[in-house]
Formats: structure tokens, C-alpha cells, sequence
């Protein structure tokens, strides 16, 4: 019997090369690949990101990535650099900050078509 496991979600966009380049820049990810009319963004955990352009409007989505404590410090000094506007909350409503739920830490901030992005260290409810 097979376990149910994500294997990859379509990431709508308007500029694929943009987008997949921004997270895979971001999140210190391999290059996107082409599969297709994708751009393909492979994460740790084999599940990947497959970014496809659209003329339509793009619906934000919620992406939110697990990551190490040393990721965390590397990702995290990209969106400083980068100037990426960053929340410690999903309600935009602490700019500038991280979180440390469940004692870990989080941070949001969006990809250039608005989907609203996630890093954090320790899963939800894992206490702390």
C-alpha cells in the first residue's frame, strides 16, 4: 500500500521565469527546470513547484515552506537584502518581524505575483 505524499501543485503566474527564479533564488533551491510548458522548482522533500504562466489574474495562494534553523538564517538574510517586505503574521499587521511560534521562528512575504509565502522551523502545534 502506497502513502499518500504532495508530489506538486501548479504555482499560476505572469511571468514564469520571474516567479520560479525569485523562489528558487530565495529559498537557495536549484535553477527551475523546464518540464513542458513548466518551470519547475524542486524542493528538499521531492515535492516540486510548477510555475505556469497565465495572461489572466492570479489568484494568491499560501506556500509555506519547513526549513532548518540555518536555513532559516540564510533565507531570511536574502529577504533583507533583497528589501522583500516581510510580516511576522498572516494579517500583514507586524512589518519588519519574525515570529517565534511554537519556538521556532516565521516570517511572511509574497512572490512577485502576490502569493503569500511562509518560512518557518517548527511545524504548527509542535509546541514550544
Amino acid at each position: 500500500m502506497m502513502s499518500v505524499q504532495l508530489n506538486h501543485t501548479i504555482v499560476w503566474c505572469r511571468d514564469q521565469a520571474k516567479s520560479a527564479a525569485f523562489l528558487s533564488e530565495i529559498l537557495g533551491l536549484p535553477a527551475p527546470t523546464r518540464f513542458g510548458p513548466f518551470l519547475v522548482v524542486q524542493t528538499s522533500n521531492g515535492v516540486s513547484l510548477d510555475f505556469h504562466e497565465t495572461d489572466e489574474d492570479v489568484q494568491s495562494q499560501h506556500y509555506a515552506f519547513l526549513i532548518g534553523e540555518d536555513e532559516f538564517d540564510a533565507i531570511f538574510g536574502r529577504i533583507k537584502e533583497g528589501g522583500v517586505k516581510h510580516w511576522a503574521d498572516p494579517a500583514k499587521s507586524r512589518p519588519g518581524k519574525i515570529n517565534r511560534n511554537d519556538g521556532g521562528r516565521g516570517v511572511y512575504f509574497e512572490d512577485p505575483d502576490g502569493h503569500f509565502l511562509e518560512i518557518i522551523t517548527r511545524p504548527y502545534g509542535s509546541g514550544g
